[in-house]
């Protein structure tokens, strides 16, 4: 009989040379880089370009511009954002939208893929709320045309830069739940579309990507600082899960929540507005990581990326419902790298399974 491992737990699925998670020291690499580097230093494009190294023939010297491009060219899908469609949350709508591209393997439709959920999920929000789609501009940064699709007006400076480290904070992470599943779509060669599908709708859960928006609803639950701890408790004690806190990987604190919680603070101390929700947040941390180790003693559940991706999309003036959207439109460049690095080395992915059903009556 197989070993068997609940959730896959420990087993090595893959060799990559894209990212690693170091669950006990708290670091996130990316292609040799530590993320610190990356959040201060490099573009959302920039960090693209360098997970696609080596995986996508002839990469744009401008990629800021073939991105604005590919984001002109799948506006015009956003033609089937009917009355139907837009009904539903921007979520499904933006995976609607994306399943209309081709499939393909090339440059081109990687920088589609890239393109499509901003593009998608800003019309979707946009229709949602009884407005119009805006058309991209290609000559801006992606960064700053995402505020500008969802908002009709350019954002300031300081909000693109702090969304652009948002995008490069979650490109990638190892071979989380929507990594694993376009990664074992792309096995199969289906493609890159299928691929980034497949991660899309991994992303939607609540243990993954789905996340922040219960976030919002926690610390407007809390209300204010000193209320914190009660109702924290008080949620423990119905069996309720604290969204922000827990990670699979990680035994000590998720660096991409300090990476997240310093741009909001950068944020915040030039646009008041967030500043009394990033106080409130910081109590509620202080409050929960106390009672969860009260609670839990032994058990590792540091602050995660979640707690501070709410708060700075909230800064940001993204709709809750569109949390998870504005996710998916940073992970998409690490999915398309790790679907062309399975391509490239890898075999149809096959687990076995253990059988523990009934037996064949004699």
């Amino acid at each position: 009989m197989s070993e068997w491992t609940d959730g896959l737990e420990g087993v090595v699925a893959a060799r990559t040379v894209l990212s690693e998670v170091d669950g006990e020291a708290g670091r996130l690499l990316i292609r040799g880089y530590s993320l610190d580097d990356l959040v201060r230093r490099r573009s959302f494009e920039q960090v693209t370009a360098l997970l696609w190294e080596g995986f996508l023939d002839n990469l744009p010297r401008d990629i800021i511009a073939a991105l604005g491009l590919a984001r002109r060219e799948v506006f015009s899908e956003v033609m089937a954002l009917d009355a139907s469609l837009a009904a539903h949350e921007p979520f499904e709508a933006m995976r609607a939208l994306i399943a209309r591209l081709g499939d393909g393997d090339d440059l081109a439709t990687a920088l589609r893929l890239v393109a499509a959920p901003a593009v998608f999920a800003a019309a979707a929000a946009r229709v949602r709320s009884g407005g119009a789609p805006i058309a991209p501009d290609p000559a801006i940064g992606h960064a700053a045309d995402i505020l500008r699709m969802f908002r009709g007006a350019r954002a300031s400076e300081a909000e693109v830069s702090a969304l652009d480290a948002y995008l490069v904070t979650v490109i990638d992470h190892g071979l989380n739940a929507s990594t694993f599943a376009a990664r074992v779509v792309a096995s199969t060669r289906a493609g890159l579309t299928s691929a980034v599908l497949a991660g899309v709708s991994a992303l939607k859960g609540p243990l993954h990507g789905g996340a922040p928006g219960p976030v919002i609803e926690m610390l407007d639950g809390v209300g204010a600082p000193e209320k914190a701890r009660l109702w924290l408790e008080a949620a423990l004690d119905r069996g309720d899960r604290l969204m922000g806190f827990g990670h699979r990987v990680y035994r000590v604190r998720d660096p991409r929540a300090d990476a997240l919680k310093a741009v909001t603070r950068e944020l915040a101390d030039i646009a008041p507005a967030p500043l009394g929700r990033l106080a409130l947040a910081e109590a509620v941390e202080a409050a929960a990581l106390a009672i969860l180790a009260e609670r839990k003693p032994g058990r590792s559940l540091a602050t995660n990326v979640e707690l501070y991706t709410a708060l700075l999309l909230e800064a940001l003036a993204f709709p809750a419902a569109a949390f998870t959207c504005v996710f998916a439109m940073g992970r998409v460049a690490g999915w398309i790298a790790h679907a062309r690095e399975q391509v490239a080395g890898g075999r149809l992915i096959r687990p076995q399974s253990v059988y523990v059903g009934p037996r064949l009556a004699a």
